[in-house]
Parts: C-alpha cells; structure tokens; sequence
C-alpha cells in the first residue's frame, strides 16, 4: 500500500516537473532561465490554477512557445508580458496587477471581510439595547390573568 501511494505521488509530482518538453527549450540558458521565470508568472488558460510552466495543456505549450518566440526577438520581460495580456487579457495573469481595473481583485476581500465585521457588530449591539424592561405589578397580575394562572 504504501508503494502504490509512493509510486502515484512521484507520477502526480512528475507531470508537473516534465510539463515543458526538451524540444520547447531555448539554447541559451540564459534566455531559458528567462522563459522558465516568465511562464511561472502566467496562467494556464484551460488549467486556470496552474502556470503555463507546469501545465501539459495545447494552449500552455502554445503559449510558451509564444514566450520564448519574444524572447528570441529581443523582448524584455516587460514586453513579453505585455504582448500575452495585450492578446488574452488580465487573466492570464496569475497575480492580477495593482491598477484601477482590478482593485476589487486586491480590495474586494477585505472590503467583505470589514462589512461582515459591521454588519456582526451592529446585530450584536441592538440585540444588547434591545432588551425588553420588566413589567411592573399591576401588568404582571393582568397577564397571569389572562393566562389563567393563580394570583
């Protein structure tokens, strides 16, 4: 048992090491290391939880193919970037940038988390305030009265 579970977490680990094949890589290693560093920073837009780096799907190996096209063309990391969110949006991003447009990406928990926090607080306080007062003597013989209880 515990060889079946060793030998299905070292073929789980291993896809993800072997998701960018010999023939994708560039020559230069200093421009793969580039490539390899560029495609950890973009999703995979059929896994969407997984960097084009360690994802086997078509479009992840297009899209690496792309990254390390631009490269070879004299692209900075910046431009490569730019070129893949220019072509398929904010979400191939993996962490969305810190401007106007994606703000409720980086506020939006919070501002939720604050406006639970409010909205817990302020039930608490009128459940704290709302307490009925006592009833004096002569509502408390009434009622016994109606509920026909002994005085």
């Amino acid at each position: 048992m515990r060889a079946l579970v060793l030998s299905l977490l070292m073929l789980f680990v291993a896809g993800a090491a072997f998701a960018v094949d010999p023939g994708e890589q560039l020559k230069d290693p200093v421009q793969e290391a580039r490539a390899r560093a560029i495609s950890k920073e973009l999703r995979c837009l059929v896994c969407q939880n997984q960097s084009i780096d360690d994802s086997n799907a078509d479009l992840a190996k297009d899209l690496r193919r792309i990254v390390r096209e631009r490269i070879v063309a004299g692209d900075d990391d910046k431009q490569v970037v730019d070129y893949i969110v220019a072509r398929y949006g904010e979400f191939a991003l993996l962490k969305p940038r810190f401007e106007p447009s994606t703000w409720a990406l980086w506020f939006g928990p919070l501002a939720a988390l604050l406006i639970g926090a409010a909205i817990t607080w302020s039930v608490f306080r009128r459940s704290r305030q709302g307490t009925a007062p006592a009833l004096d003597a002569e509502e408390k013989a009434r009622l016994d009265k109606l509920l026909g209880r002994p005085e």
